[in-house]
């Protein structure tokens, strides 16, 4: 007989039975679609970005429609409704590594545009580079009447952890539903896999690098520059996910409106420096975190940025810093800026600066405006994940530096001032009126005071 350790839980939406790649984008797509419509809060989080009213969240899968002469079935549908107000999305869903096409998108726009419908909403693990962007290419015509939206299933996974585990669901039972699609989607066979993949020109191009022979005419120099970003997107999900709130790339308002223009900046500064940049904004956090992936030197590092307390000393400023990052590791690297200096401030290792905090000042005479705290990885080489991978160091490189460093730094603020004592301003006591050549002012000082004390011959109340 078997020992209840072998026994196999019971579990809503079960792995097992699987077979081929339709019946794992059927199980995927029916199981979120249903727990949407079961958990109110969830369906709600991932509706009303979209334009989608706060109501209950209807959902169908395999829908059919008829295009012409032709049948089309996306893989679900989902209508929200509250009062005369009703929205509508059609959705497509792939799992593993198929990608979206966009023949099936372009006939799903327009059956959405014929019969009214609000949106489609496609579902895969491809990860587009920018928040509220798309990685199949559709025509443009076709997105008048309709919205087309993406999630990844990285994005539909942390909304479910956040819902859960921060944010909260009213109803235990609803709170165990959306736990077993969190425990659905994280299993290997679900087909909801995270970002895998540098790509098969990743090995070229950081050989091009090094050997300085990449040039801004290679096709790879783009390919390239946008999975970075898509695994920075990545990243910033797997962090949400944790602190349970929203972590996005930090972008430019020409880079959001633009895109071209963020991938051909990142393309020449891949050629001309060998390096790729970006940064990642958290809620309450001193700063943006910048990351940077040197292909030349073969390093992964970050950085931020933050403003130096605007009293006391040289070295007091430096303490402040350094009573912030007590348990951080000795190879962190500190910077200070001084106050209308050009090019860099004095930098040393973080150990350096705790023996002796005067190591990062220059000049005594100048004021310190800020400081650079920074630390560096070495960057793996492969194009996909696991030991000495490119993905993993990255990865690696931001949730290390966010624990070790950016939780812990706190802004600095200004003692408030304080209301001085009544006393001060109180007129003379035993004093004749003819012998005060002056009443007390709130400009008086502790000399008026003094004086005072001297003419009535009485001491001053202590403070």
């Amino acid at each position: 007989m078997s020992s209840e350790e072998s026994w196999h839980t019971a579990r809503l939406i079960p792995t097992s039975g699987i077979n081929g790649a339709d019946e794992q984008e059927r199980r995927a797509t029916s199981a979120l679609l249903a727990v949407m419509s079961a958990v109110r809060e969830f369906g709600r989080a991932l509706t009303q970005p979209l334009g989608a009213p706060a109501a209950a969240v209807q959902t169908f899968i395999e829908v059919p429609f008829q295009l012409g002469d032709r049948k089309v079935v996306p893989d679900g549908l989902i209508r929200v409704v509250r009062g005369q107000r009703s929205w509508t999305a059609l959705v497509e869903v792939k799992t593993g590594a198929n990608e979206l096409r966009a023949e099936q998108l372009e006939n799903y726009l327009d059956v959405a545009r014929d019969r009214g419908f609000d949106a489609v909403i496609t579902i895969s693990n491809e990860i587009p580079p920018l928040p509220g962007g798309h990685p199949t290419a559709v025509d443009r015509r076709k997105l008048k009447k309709v919205a087309l939206h993406h999630w990844s299933w990285t994005e539909v996974l942390c909304q479910a952890v956040v819902q859960k585990e921060h944010r909260g669901v009213a109803d235990a039972d609803q709170a165990w539903i959306l736990g077993e699609l969190i425990r659905y989607l994280e299993h290997p066979r679900s087909g909801a896999m995270a970002f895998e993949d540098m790509g098969p020109a990743w090995v070229p191009l950081r050989e091009a690098v090094q050997a300085g022979t990449l040039r801004t005419t290679d096709e790879s120099a783009p390919e390239i520059a946008l999975r970075f970003d898509a695994l920075v997107r990545f990243a910033c999900l797997q962090l949400g996910r944790r602190l349970g709130t929203d972590v996005t790339p930090a972008l430019t308002r020409k880079e959001l409106a633009e895109p071209r223009t963020r991938v051909a900046r990142q393309v020449g500064q891949l050629v001309a420096e060998g390096r790729l940049t970006a940064g990642i904004a958290i809620p309450g956090t001193v700063g943006t975190l910048h990351v940077t992936a040197d292909l030349r030197a073969g390093r992964v590092s970050c950085h931020i940025d933050l403003d130096a307390p605007r009293e006391g000393r040289p070295t007091t400023r430096v303490n402040w810093l350094l009573r912030q990052l007590k348990n951080a590791p000795d190879g962190i690297r500190l910077e200070a800026f001084a106050l209308h200096a050009r090019g860099p401030g004095a930098s040393e290792l973080l150990k350096a600066v705790k023996d002796d905090p005067a190591v990062l000042v220059v000049d005594p005479a100048k004021e310190i405006r800020g400081f650079r705290v920074a630390n560096s990885v070495p960057m793996g080489g492969k194009r996909g994940t696991g030991r000495n991978s490119f993905i993993d160091s990255v990865l690696t490189a931001v949730t290390g530096f966010y624990e070790d460093v950016v939780q812990n730094l706190k802004p600095w603020a200004a003692a408030p001032p304080r209301i001085r004592p009544e006393e001060a301003f109180a007129p003379p006591v035993d004093v004749p009126p003819a012998l005060v050549s002056t009443a007390p002012s709130s400009q008086d000082g502790p000399e008026v005071s003094s004086r005072t004390e001297a003419t009535s011959g009485r001491p001053r109340s202590p403070e």
